[in-house]
């Protein structure tokens, strides 16, 4: 079996390039080279270019182009916010708010902080991952500089109230931040409308290349800057910029409008949940919140079964058994255990994510894999005398 043969179903592991986003960045890996730093005509367009695409990914979540620096990647976006916040602010505070399902690029940062003397509460969720703005309300004290809660979580797909607990955040003069890495493109977003301070975002979840990421920083916010250098992206990101991703991201944002404005994820996902729910019934789980979560996130649990196992006897599918950051382990997801799954149930758990290019062709080939394995795994369980 080549590559090509496999079904993909972990759209929010990664994106493939999009055709249109390809060939907009063709230019600038050619004959459009220039740095833009420099005056002459090569320098111009490469930083009218720049121009262009802030632009275009401002008008994606409803912001001023000059609140948005471009990054190398969401986990650099996220290091920027909490380090930028945590150093900036320490004199009033080093007190922090998060939850116990953020991305490893959201935790890692904050444990770096508790080694060098910062407090960091992190906020539970229900069972079906949400977080309530009642519990962050709780947390907050005087000494409090952030608080940091993703708009939806990679593995189950489940939203957070994130304009409630914005809008506590801004009762209190607390600055909010939120890892947006997995929502963007998928489920329309305004920062204003969520209160949020920053938001932060990645090229390669939204059809753009790996390697490029954005900040949204709302304007009067000054926070440390985490790469010095030159004054690139208004001091904050020192380093010539990378023009021809940039130049991708910007039109990933333009093609994300669009996508935005149909039900194809919402369309795939549910005809995905009927064909499993049709040859599993009773022996799957659906973890997280159905409605209440992006449009192409299934995480299912196939109760009495290992989910990565399945993955390994279906080599035809490509889906993970959680975030892609801890993909193939057999331990049972930290999200999942957060959320209080019982962790036989958990264990069998796997999520799959669908995207643009996901059609019913490929949801019907995908459960014929997984109905002959289940099938099979049958036959030689009875084999030697198991009940199944």
């Amino acid at each position: 079996m080549t590559y090509m043969e496999a079904i993909y179903l972990d759209y929010n592991a990664t994106s493939p390039i999009a055709p249109e986003v390809y060939h907009a960045m063709i230019p600038y890996l050619t004959t459009d080279y220039g740095n833009p730093s420099n005056s002459y005509t090569l320098g111009y367009h490469a930083k009218k270019a720049i121009t262009n695409a802030r632009e275009k990914v401002a008008a994606l979540i409803g912001s001023q182009s000059d609140e948005i620096l471009f990054t190398g990647c969401g986990s650099e976006s996220n290091n920027m916010v909490i380090k930028g916040v945590a150093y900036t602010y320490k004199n009033k505070g080093t007190h922090i708010i998060s939850t116990k399902i953020e991305h490893p690029s959201v935790l890692e940062p904050l444990r770096y902080l508790e080694k060098n003397g910062y407090e960091v509460s992190y906020v539970g969720v229900d069972f079906s991952g949400r977080v309530n703005p009642e519990d962050i309300r709780k947390l907050l004290r005087p000494d409090t500089i952030l608080v940091s809660v993703m708009h939806s979580n990679n593995e189950v797909g489940t939203l957070q109230p994130i304009k409630e607990i914005g809008t506590l955040c801004k009762k209190s003069d607390i600055l909010f931040h939120c890892d947006a890495l997995q929502s963007i493109g998928k489920v329309p977003l305004d920062v204003k409308e969520l209160n949020v301070d920053f938001l932060t975002i990645t090229g390669h979840k939204l059809y753009a290349p790996k390697g490029i990421g954005a900040l949204y920083m709302r304007q009067g916010i000054i926070i440390e800057s985490l790469i010095h250098g030159a004054s690139q992206e208004n001091s904050y990101r020192a380093g010539t910029e990378n023009v021809p991703h940039i130049v991708a991201l910007g039109r990933a944002a333009e093609l994300a409008q669009e996508l935005l404005q149909t039900s194809h994820l919402k369309d795939i996902k549910d005809y995905f949940f009927s064909k499993l729910i049709g040859i599993s019934g009773d022996n799957i789980h659906l973890n997280g919140d159905y409605e209440n979560s992006l449009p192409n996130t299934l995480n299912i649990s196939f109760i009495g079964k290992v989910g990565s196992e399945i993955l390994t006897g279906v080599p035809q599918i490509n889906a993970s058994t959680g975030s892609a950051c801890h993909s193939g382990s057999k331990t049972i997801s930290p999200v999942l255990a957060a959320m209080g799954v019982n962790p036989d149930i958990a264990l069998g758990a796997i999520r799959f994510s669908v995207g643009k290019y996901t059609t019913k062709e490929d949801i019907n080939k995908a459960i014929n894999y997984l109905e002959k394995y289940i099938r099979e795994k049958k036959m030689s369980m009875k084999k030697i005398g198991l009940d199944v």
